[in-house]
Order: C-alpha cells, then structure tokens, then sequence
C-alpha cells in the first residue's frame, strides 16, 4: 500500500472526495482567474456568471475523466444534472460573491481586493453541495 493509499484510506473522506476537490480546485481557479479577464469587458456581476460557466466546462471534463469514471449514463444526462447542479451553484456563488462585495465588506470597512476576495470566497462556497448533487445525479452509477 502506497502512503497516499494508507493516507486516503484512514482519511474519513472518499478518494472520489479527494479527487473532486482537486479537479474541483483546478476548475474554480480557471473560474477565479477568467473572472477578472472578463471583467475588462463586462460589469462585477456578469463577469461572475460568464465565468461560472468557463470553470464549469473545465469541471465537467475533470470530473467525467478523473472522479467519477465509474457512471454509466450518457454523456447528454450527465450534462443535463451536470447543469441543474450548477445553476443552483452559481446562484450560491453570485450571492455570497455580490454579498460580500457590495454588503458586507463596506460595512466592515474592508478594502483590498474586495471583489477578487469576494468571488474567490463565492467559488467555494458551494462546493459540498455540488459534490453532493454530481455523485447522486450527474454521473450516476
């Protein structure tokens, strides 16, 4: 048995967890990162959405290739829940990234990097539910 085995195996998270957060990490960072390229073209809002959409492409594929390589629906079904899923975590991520941003770091007189540290918070609020909601929906076995 290999360390990363022994140390996955006495974790009380699953190598699918492990592997999710990972692929997961790399998406919300492609997410993060176009977010600040498209915000040159578009307001704080929009750029949140837009960008959503590019790091959920990237995780769609990670996920299919490295986590759960085990589902046996289609491709256009695990797309489809793919999707549901992430409508409801980008609206996870809007509200806490808008939130942050426009209420709650004014208030605390926060001031650097608002909004970068505001959507960098939103990317992972959601990422137990998504979790969740592609085991038990999108790629299904």
């Amino acid at each position: 048995m290999t360390r990363a085995h022994a140390f996955v195996k006495h974790t009380f998270v699953s190598k699918d967890f492990l592997m999710f957060l990972l692929t997961g990490g790399f998406a919300a960072a492609v997410n993060w990162g176009s977010r600040i390229v498209y915000n040159i073209w578009m307001p704080y809002s929009a750029a949140i959405v837009v960008a959503y959409i590019t790091g959920m492409i990237t995780a769609f594929v990670l996920a299919k290739l490295f986590v759960f390589t085990k589902s046996t629906q289609s491709t256009g079904r695990s797309v489809f829940f793919f999707t549901l899923v992430n409508l409801v975590a980008v609206a996870q991520t809007w509200v806490v990234s808008v939130g942050l941003a426009y209420y709650v770091f004014p208030r605390l007189a926060f001031t650097w990097h608002v909004r970068d540290i505001a959507h960098a918070v939103g990317v992972a609020a959601p990422v137990f539910t998504s979790y969740v909601g592609h085991k038990k929906w999108s790629f299904k076995h």
